[in-house]
């Protein structure tokens, strides 16, 4: 059975607290064709307000160390608040994909209790063809359906040259504006975002639910695999919590087999596909207390099964939130740790990052682990 030593454990990011909030979120890692491992995440003055910056940092000695990173587009900082995830094409590029929201006012918040929704955006994305070291002015498009988008999973990019890019409908500010949130979207493209069509992925049954974290990649036999957190939406005190859900695709992402669950009762979901066939699938828990941290499962997934070979945890928290343990989405402001992903380095190494909030510190952590089995 596949199972994680770990390595080492440092820091990507590491800053000083002004608030009891963390001000890093959305960490994630791509390894260059030369051998160099990325980090991107994105940088906040404080927890839910709409100023994003995104941030590349680079290590040249798989994650044991890292540069002090610097913003991709310090031209969009004040203009646009980006939240955008990296990820490595087949063709050796470097993607960025994600969503922006205009700044209206310094301070606002991108959040509103009323209608539990997001400020209006739009997605967006770039390709960098010199491994990072330069970005064009990222492209954007409105979205195909009403509402806003929780888009923090990467680009996936196919062996046949198909942009996946996957995200959750969430509401506006506008409660006049009908979402239908019960999915999770994915936008394909074949021209290299100059024309998109959607598909829904993933399908919840249950009424009052929706997606978050969604996730998609291609797997070594040419099907794509899509995850996601299964969120109650209602307002119930005593309300149900639903397991992490998947699909498959067998056409390029035009179809999905009927969502099912994991088995997996967690969070944020993350997929890093494996040379062999096989899938890890990165998940946050945050309840029971004896579970709280990362948990890395290792799948070979079937149509009708997620394939779970071995699953354990990775990285371990006191606490999941100021409150303690955290079960529901609705508590995503008092989380101190989340949005986990992970990549494989030539040498087998898996390389885990993720934010946290301690304190007096947050950032991003990065965790080093070597896969057996």
């Amino acid at each position: 059975m596949p199972t994680f030593e770990t390595l080492g454990v440092g820091d990507v990011t590491r800053l000083p607290l002004t608030a009891d909030e963390p001000v890093c979120s959305g960490p994630r890692v791509a390894v260059t064709r030369g051998g160099v491992l990325l980090c991107s995440y994105m940088r906040q003055s404080k927890l839910a307000i709409n100023d994003f910056v995104p941030y590349l940092a680079s290590s040249r000695d798989g994650g044991a160390t890292w540069d002090a990173g610097a913003p991709i587009w310090p031209q969009w900082r004040g203009r646009w608040s980006v939240f955008a995830n990296l990820s490595a094409t087949p063709a050796g590029e470097l993607a960025m994909y994600g969503s922006r929201t205009a700044i209206v006012t310094p301070g606002e918040s991108f959040w509103s209790d009323a209608t539990a929704g997001l400020m209006q955006n739009e997605l967006t994305w770039a390709i960098s063809g010199d491994e990072g070291r330069t970005w064009p002015t990222p492209s954007a498009a409105k979205l195909p359906i009403p509402g806003s988008a929780e888009a923090p999973g990467p680009l996936c990019v196919t062996r046949a040259g198909r942009w996946v890019g996957p995200y959750s409908p969430y509401n506006t500010f506008d409660p006049a504006v009908k979402v239908d949130r019960g999915q999770v979207v994915v936008v394909l493209s074949d021209d290299k975002g100059k024309t998109w069509h959607h598909r829904s992925m993933l399908r919840f049954a249950e009424a009052e639910s929706g997606g978050a974290e969604a996730w998609v990649v291609e797997l070594a036999d040419g099907r794509l695999l899509g995850t996601s957190w299964h969120t109650n939406l209602s307002t119930a005190a005593n309300k149900a919590e639903y397991t992490n859900k998947f699909a498959l695709s067998h056409d390029g992402g035009e179809t999905w087999t009927p969502t099912r669950s994991t088995g997996v009762m967690g969070h944020t979901t993350a997929l890093t596909p494996l040379p062999d066939g096989r899938v890890i699938f990165t998940v946050v828990k945050r309840s029971p207390a004896s579970d709280i941290g990362i948990w890395m499962a290792v799948c070979k997934p079937t149509d009708a099964d997620l394939g779970i070979q071995s699953m354990e945890r990775v990285w371990s928290a006191q606490s999941a939130s100021t409150r303690g343990e955290s079960k529901r989405h609705e508590e995503w402001t008092s989380y101190n740790f989340g949005e986990p992903s992970a990549a494989v380095l030539k040498d087998g190494t898996v390389v885990l990052a993720l934010w946290y909030g301690e304190k007096e510190h947050a950032g991003v952590r990065c965790v080093r682990l070597r896969m057996k089995g």
